[in-house]
C-alpha cells in the first residue's frame, strides 16, 4: 500500500506512525525527514524521556514518555499506530555492560514491536546492522540477528530490516573508535562507500520512501548499497 503525496508534498492519507529511538542518530535524522516530508496524520514519538527539538516539527507530532521496562502499561499508546520504526541501539558502556545492551537492543525493540502488533501496526521499519547473525559469536552483531528473528516470528504484514554498514554522522555521544573510521570513510570513493558506510539523513530518507512504498515481500532485508536504491 502507498501514500498519494501531491507535487507540494502536503498529506494526502489517514495513516499513522510511531518512532521508536528517536533521541539518537538516526531517529532524530529520521524525525527531521518526517517533519519535512509531512506524510502522516499523526506521528507519536515514543521514548523514556521528552526531550527539546530545535524547531516545531509541526501539529502531527507527539511526544510519550513510556516505561520500556513496564510497556504493557502503555499499550493504549499504540493503538491504530499503523507503521512503526525503530531505530533503537546503544552500546555496552553506555547501557551498563552486556545484560543492559541486551535488554534496550533486543528486549525494548521485540516487547514494543509485538505490542504494536497487537494493537494495529502492519509495517515495522527497523535499523538493524550489516552482518547481523544470530549465531555470531559477538555480542553486537549476535543480538542484532536475534532482533531480527524474533521480529519475523511477531508476523506483520511488512518488516523491512535495514543493514546499514558505518553510520556517517556527528554523534553527541563520544565514540573515538568510530569517530576514527568514519574519518578514514571521508576520503573515500562514492563507489566504495555505498557497500559500506551510509549516512543517516540518507538512511532516514530509505526509511520514509519503504514505509510509502512497502515491498510485496513480507519480510524484506535491505543491505547498506541497497538503501542508496531507495533514496
Amino acid at each position: 500500500m502507498s501514500i498519494e503525496v501531491d507535487s507540494k508534498n502536503t498529506l494526502k492519507s489517514d495513516r499513522m506512525a510511531f518512532v521508536l529511538g528517536y533521541t539518537g542518530e538516526t531517529g532524530k535524522a529520521l524525525v527531521k525527514e518526517l517533519s519535512r516530508r509531512k506524510v502522516f496524520k499523526k506521528v507519536m514519538l515514543i521514548g523514556r524521556r521528552e526531550v527539546q527539538f530545535e524547531k516545531d516539527l509541526g501539529p502531527e507530532f507527539e511526544q510519550k514518555v513510556v516505561d520500556f521496562d513496564h510497556l504493557n502499561d502503555y499499550k493504549h499508546e499504540f493503538q491504530d499506530l499503523d507503521t512503526g520504526f525503530s531505530c533503537i541501539g546503544t552500546s555496552k558502556a553506555k547501557s551498563g555492560g552486556k545484560a543492559g545492551f541486551i535488554k534496550v537492543d533486543h528486549d525494548y525493540v521485540v516487547n514494543a514491536a509485538a505490542m504494536a502488533k497487537s494493537v494495529g501496526c502492519k509495517h515495522f521499519l527497523v535499523v538493524s546492522s550489516y552482518g547481523a547473525n544470530k549465531d555470531s559469536s559477538f555480542l553486537y552483531i549476535k543480538t542484532k540477528g536475534e532482533v531480527e528473528e524474533d521480529l519475523k516470528s511477531i508476523n506483520f504484514d511488512n518488516l523491512s530490516i535495514f543493514r546499514p554498514g558505518m553510520l556517517l554522522c556527528d554523534r553527541v555521544e563520544r565514540r573515538p573508535i568510530e569517530a576514527c573510521i568514519r574519518c578514514c570513510w571521508k576520503p573515500m570513493p562514492q563507489w566504495f562507500v555505498k557497500e559500506g558506510a551510509i549516512n543517516t539523513d540518507n538512511l532516514a530518507a530509505a526509511m520514509v520512501n519503504k514505509a510509502l512504498n512497502p515491498s510485496f515481500e513480507k519480510v524484506e532485508n535491505i543491505e547498506n548499497k541497497q538503501i542508496y536504491e531507495l533514496i
